[in-house]
């Protein structure tokens, strides 16, 4: 969500059928979609994304992720673009290659982590900008669009390897090889500690160049409440590695989501100067 809400932050011709329809389609369907899909050829015995304790999969759950991959697409086209459904397709089929055993991007340490970075980045707020402002492929070649768009890659590839990290076991048990499982648990943390860090001063930059210095200084108070949890949990794990556990990802996913959202949610009420209407 704090893609589209960037996107939207700095779409210049947003209207309430696209913001709706974009919405509904990318959140409600594409996501849930894609979810389902990884999650019926992973087949997670233990904790995984917000649920501790997963329910067996079972194949009701592979033809619902089609159906909803289906029906995002079809209400794509009818109430945005052919553009916008071809994007959503794509995505589809790169989120079944990362997960489908035949091709199963996921196993690559460095293909998997790239791909995610990329596609629910850079691809991701590319395809919301079009789904909310009814744009063709002409209107994304410009910085504004495609700097964001960097930038959200690049956060997502600092992030994501935390997602993994309480997840080694199973994941070797699978015989997919995670960029957290490569680095270590030690290793994660910092890696992802550095990325972050050059993601943080890219935002500033971006702030300060497109918009003013002040929008940069807001976002790194935003996230210093992420960054203060981030530090605490680093310590504890670098002296017990248990702490690399299910519930405190949880947290570190919740307040990321919730400190990101927040940040862009007030950046799109300021930069569109809507609540002056």
């Amino acid at each position: 969500m704090p893609v589209y809400i960037f996107a939207l932050g700095i779409s210049p011709n947003f209207g309430g059928s696209g913001l709706l329809w974009s919405f509904i389609i990318i959140h409600l369907f594409l996501y849930p979609a894609s979810n389902g899909y990884n999650s019926y050829f992973d087949k997670d015995a233990k904790s995984i994304g917000g649920l501790k304790n997963p329910p067996p999969v079972n194949r009701g759950l592979f033809y619902l992720s089609l159906l909803f991959d289906a029906v995002a697409i079809v209400l794509g086209f009818l109430n945005i673009s052919l553009l916008f459904a071809l994007l959503l397709l794509l995505y589809g089929l790169v989120s079944k290659a990362y997960s489908h055993p035949a091709v199963r991007l996921k196993k690559y340490p460095i293909a998997g982590w790239l791909t995610v970075g990329v596609f629910q980045g850079f691809f991701t707020f590319l395809m919301c900008y079009v789904g909310i402002n009814n744009y063709g492929l002409e209107n994304l070649a410009n910085a504004r669009v495609l700097v964001p768009a960097s930038l959200s890659s690049v956060i997502l590839l600092g992030t994501y390897p935390m997602t993994q990290i309480y997840q080694h076991k199973e994941d070797a048990a699978r015989g997919d090889k995670t960029i957290s499982l490569m680095l270590g648990i030690r290793g994660t943390f910092m890696f992802v500690l550095i990325v972050f860090t050059i993601a943080a001063a890219g935002y500033v930059a971006y702030f300060y160049t497109f918009y003013s210095l002040w929008y940069g200084e807001v976002f790194l108070l935003s996230l210093f409440p992420v960054v203060v949890f981030f530090l605490i949990w680093f310590y504890r794990v670098w002296n017990d590695p248990a702490k690399a556990n299910f519930s405190n990802t949880m947290w570190l996913n919740f307040l990321s989501a919730l400190c990101l959202n927040g940040f862009f949610v007030w950046f799109f009420l300021e930069t569109s100067h809507i609540l002056q209407l």
